[in-house]
């Protein structure tokens, strides 16, 4: 289908169109980006500074988990800032695009990374015997390409169907990005078949996954009571910030995205929540629930003290 847009920029409506609750809001979301982007930073930093840590398999894939974090936000919240204090909110079409394109490349490597640490938990409490020989670091690097693959191969599909759509009319997004839905309702077009590879691009697989990781999870948690109390405690606490992640993660992603594209006012809360505050959570969700994490945040914090006391 030849593209028939005729809409060279969108304008974004925002989270509200009071001056004084912008300023707020700016405030706000100024300090969560500050603190996402610094919290997930520490924790690649210490990972990759520690070789105990960066040697094994989860810790591993738990600094590209936080990579992917700042990522994300990065790729809504310096925009949503800006438009937050700019009169003129808006963004050029191959600008939406990109946006929309970034938001869900990382989300959907983010998706399957969160499936390989699964899986890396699976086979350390599992099948502890074997886990050296299985969690190598070749297929380790095999697991992060796969997350960048299909999260890149998720995008194609999304952008290929929506920079197709025809926007010859109204070009303002009752959002505060570019996002599959609010474009959808734009189009000049009946958008019943877009919807339909919406939910199954998008949704079905949030929910496949989503219910894979709570099986897994649920043989992990069953294959526990062979454990002693010492190795039960660690994989709870392991496995419950895991667990809190991918709740926090996929619970709003399965709302947003699996079901008709019809607009409902909190739409824009729930996004927030897992493109903000989940990246926010992530770091302090696995430092303070693991020990190995908050000696190698102290050693670092320690280090950055002594190098800044040689200044």
């Amino acid at each position: 289908m030849k593209n028939e847009s005729f809409v060279t920029e969108f304008v974004l409506l925002g989270l509200s169109q009071n001056p004084d609750v912008q300023k707020i809001i700016f405030v706000i979301f100024l300090v969560v980006y500050i603190a996402t982007v610094s919290g997930n930073l520490l924790v690649v930093v210490a990972i990759l500074s520690s070789p105990a840590l960066l040697g094994s398999p989860m810790y591993f894939f738990l600094a590209f988990l936080s990579f992917l974090d700042v990522c994300l936000s990065s790729v809504i919240a310096p925009k949503m800032l800006v438009d937050l204090l700019d009169e003129k909110k808006t963004i050029s079409f191959s600008g939406c695009m990109t946006q929309l394109f970034a938001e869900h490349f990382f989300g959907g490597a983010e998706m399957i990374v969160l499936t390989t640490m699964a899986y890396d938990r699976y086979v350390a409490i599992c099948k502890p015997l074997h886990y050296s020989s299985i969690m190598t670091s070749r297929l380790c690097s095999i697991l992060i390409g796969v997350a960048w693959t299909g999260g890149l191969f998720h995008s194609i599909i999304q952008i290929a169907f929506t920079s197709k759509l025809p926007f010859c009319g109204l070009n303002i997004i009752d959002h505060f990005a570019c996002d599959l839905i609010p474009l959808l309702k734009l189009a000049c077009t009946d958008t019943y078949v877009f919807g339909l590879l919406v939910v199954a691009n998008s949704g079905l697989i949030c929910i496949l996954i989503f219910c894979m990781l709570l099986v897994s999870y649920v043989v992990i948690l069953s294959s526990l009571r062979s454990h002693s109390t010492e190795g039960q405690r660690k994989a709870l606490s392991t496995c419950g910030s895991h667990i809190a992640v991918v709740v926090m993660l996929f619970v709003p992603c399965i709302f947003e995205y699996a079901r008709s594209p019809s607009a409902f006012y909190f739409d824009k809360m729930v996004a927030i929540f897992y493109t903000m505050i989940t990246p926010l959570l992530n770091p302090l969700i696995y430092t303070f629930r693991n020990k190995e994490m908050k000696n190698a945040m102290t050693k670092l914090w320690k280090r950055l003290i002594a190098m800044s006391d040689k200044k």
